[in-house]
């Protein structure tokens, strides 16, 4: 083979991803999926800080470093106690080694002449890790936003004094993040919302407003249906309601969610029977249990009949999940499906949730969540405490899950206020498309424009 047909087929530049955690994976693998349909794609690698980062596999990406699955899974936030534990499992040497694996990457493809870079996503220790690479780099802050201590009107009233420390440099991004933010090698910043473009924008941070990439990948066949229309009390009657059930995808924690959202559901069921009796009508409640693949059907299952629910053998809304399990109980169906999550995020009307990313994505088609604080160690009190800030008025906080029975309703009745919360959440999550908006970035500013 001639030196020119080698030269050719040889990528004109090398991207090592860094992420830390699953759902960073998942974003990460959505605008490495976009980059991969440009003209002159990189040649991929990557690096999991966190878990064992399998959603690189279906991409083919491989690993250059040593990957390991931490005894908190990588839900550290807020709680010293699951670091400690990531600690004494060997956190910190693997930490170590995944850095010298780094540099031995960044040496070998500069000994090569190759064009190298790096994409951090997370928070930041990937950013650390790019920002002492060597090498340029680009980052996706997935972890942190200005909602989180302020909206559009101003900061956020705060009952604890610990809470100014989040703000206390004008930006939830602390100065010595936004320091590495501005370093001449980090080309482009891809912050998780507009109002924290707007604010990193204010120093001298390439920061780029493109969007959620958590928002991508969400279509369905099925046309959603919503409460805020202008015949709202017509369509209340003409049609069951549903309520999309999202108990997080981490074990054993899902499974002690689950049984906690089915207290939820079963005090639910009982008020609007009350209702019904009342009016003397008959509505039907359809719940969507968006399982995870990598739960046990089978526990949620001795759960769901140990609340008087039966095996039916009919779904009552069309689902892409053949092996999707139907319970009934009365006037009301419950379905498991570990196949149809976008069909479950498109039908809810409303979503009693006990997870993260899960919950956002809801949120983020409009539509109003009723979150339950469990027991950890991601969804405590202190993580959907931060989330509801995060959400703003999309989401609706209950200590007791009986008391779901007392907000959903009322929460329906106020299609102004759905309205709201509607725009909200689009507001705050971005819309369609973020994934191939920044790979389109990302090749110009770290591939083969903006002199890279």
């Amino acid at each position: 083979m001639s030196n020119v047909s080698r030269i050719s087929l040889t990528p004109n530049w090398q991207l090592l991803v860094l992420s830390n955690g699953h759902g960073e994976d998942m974003i990460a693998v959505r605008i490495l999926e976009e980059l991969q349909q440009q003209s002159n794609p990189p040649e991929i690698f990557a690096l999991p800080l966190v878990g064992e980062g399998r959603a690189y596999q279906k991409l083919g990406i491989p690993y250059i470093g040593s990957v390991r699955t931490m005894p908190s899974g990588g839900f550290i936030y807020m709680d010293n106690r699951q670091l400690m534990r990531d600690v004494h499992g060997g956190l910190l040497q693997l930490t170590w080694s995944q850095i010298k694996a780094m540099r031995r990457w960044v040496s070998s493809q500069k000994r090569l002449g190759n064009k190298i870079a790096i994409l951090a996503v997370g928070d930041i220790v990937p950013l650390l890790f790019a920002a002492f690479s060597g090498a340029n780099y680009a980052f996706v802050g997935t972890a942190k936003s200005e909602y989180h201590v302020r909206n559009e009107a101003g900061l956020l009233a705060r009952k604890s004094k610990a809470a100014d420390w989040e703000n206390f440099s004008g930006s939830i991004y602390h100065p010595w993040e936004r320091w590495l933010m501005s370093r001449r090698r980090c080309r482009a910043v891809f912050p998780r919302d507009s109002l924290t473009t707007k604010i990193l924008q204010q120093w001298p941070i390439p920061a780029f407003d493109l969007g959620n990439p958590m928002m991508d990948g969400l279509e369905t066949t099925f046309s959603s249906q919503r409460f805020y229309c202008a015949d709202v009390q017509q369509q209340e009657l003409a049609r069951p309601l549903n309520v999309t059930l999202l108990p997080g995808s981490r074990t054993p924690e899902a499974y002690n969610n689950w049984k906690i959202m089915m207290i939820a559901v079963s005090a639910l069921m009982a008020s609007l029977q009350k209702q019904d009796a009342a009016i003397n009508t008959s509505k039907s409640v359809i719940f969507l249990g968006a399982i995870a693949p990598g739960l046990d059907c089978k526990i949620l299952c001795q759960t769901v009949q140990s609340q008087g629910w039966q095996i039916y053998p009919e779904s009552p809304v069309p689902l892409s999940d053949p092996n999707a399990l139907i319970f009934k109980q009365k006037d009301a169906y419950l379905l498991l499906t570990q196949q149809a999550y976008n069909e479950c995020l498109h039908w809810g009307d409303v979503a009693i949730a006990m997870a993260g990313t899960a919950t956002e994505q809801f949120i983020g088609l409009g539509k109003p969540a009723i979150a339950i604080p469990g027991g950890g160690p991601q969804y405590n009190p202190a993580f959907a405490e931060a989330q509801s800030r995060l959400l703003g008025p999309s989401l609706i906080l209950v200590e007791q899950p009986a008391e779901v029975a007392k907000v959903l309703p009322s929460l329906l009745k106020n299609p102004d206020g759905l309205q709201l919360i509607a725009e909200n959440g689009v507001r705050r999550m971005g819309k369609p498309g973020a994934a191939q908006r920044i790979a389109d970035c990302l090749q110009e500013r770290l591939g083969m424009g903006h002199g890279a």
